[in-house]
């Protein structure tokens, strides 16, 4: 593993006690960040920040929250400046799928609750931790979008759109922070293997599997990877850009 500097940085990591999300908080804490995890189950927070390798002259933190929570936000938002000072790096991975249906048959809550997370909540965790960025005239974030957001996949409309939003989202805050020393990017992965596949029919996790030139899914470790360089100070050029972890499925 190349190590990525990110030596006395503070990262938070959205949906960080499980899936991507772990991985990219111990690839962060591996980099030397301390590391704030934000999920919705605070006891797992606690015991994935636990789990981080030590870093020097620094500690990490897991705090529970609804990411689709405004006041939730922006109070981990101050819980973790209070606590770690500032906040250099945001991921944020948080999210859910929604179940497999087609459009006409998908079940109104279901969708409000897809975007509730998906959109929502990234739309909130950006706007907060950015505000903090921007003090310090310095941010990395990087959001997790899907390459489903760039093709649309069958009955799984709400997830498609969702993503497809994120990438918007991220465009126009890149745009917005760009004269600043804040840099916002997203990747766009194709489907990985994580818990969130409980989720997901057979038949859907079998159509991504098809849809993959390389005939395998994603690991995490190898999301993490991108997500570690593009969150140091190295990406200085680059904002406003989705990244593809497609394993070829990507075509533009």
């Amino acid at each position: 593993m190349n190590r990525i500097d990110l030596e006395g940085r503070v990262a938070v990591v959205t949906g960080g006690a499980s899936g991507i999300g772990t991985a990219i908080a111990q690839r962060y804490a591996a980099s030397g960040a301390c590391v704030a995890i934000w999920d919705i189950d605070a006891a797992a927070a606690q015991a994935a920040a636990a789990a981080l390798p030590a870093v020097a002259g620094g500690r990490h933190a897991g705090f529970g929250l609804d990411v689709s929570d405004e006041a939730a936000v922006d109070a981990a938002t101050a819980d973790t400046v209070a606590a770690m000072q500032r906040i250099d790096i945001l991921c944020c991975s948080a999210g859910i799928t929604g179940p497999n249906a087609t459009t006409c048959d998908y079940p109104v809550a279901d969708w409000k609750r897809v975007f509730d997370v998906n959109v929502h909540g990234v739309f909130l965790c950006n706007r907060a931790v950015v505000r903090e960025m921007l003090k310090n005239d310095y941010g990395r974030v990087v959001n997790i979008a899907s390459i489903a957001g760039k093709d649309g996949n069958p009955n799984a409309s709400a997830y498609s759109a969702s993503k497809a939003a994120v990438i918007a989202l991220t465009k126009s805050l890149g745009k917005e922070t760009a004269r600043s020393g804040v840099r916002v990017n997203c990747v766009t992965p194709a489907a990985v293997r994580t818990p969130i596949f409980e989720q997901m029919t057979q038949q859907h996790i079998d159509f991504m599997l098809s849809k993959i030139p390389m005939g395998r899914f994603g690991g995490v470790d190898e999301v993490a990877a991108m997500v570690a360089w593009l969150s140091s100070e190295e990406c200085s050029f680059s904002t406003g850009a989705a990244f593809d972890l497609s394993g070829g499925r990507a075509v533009y």
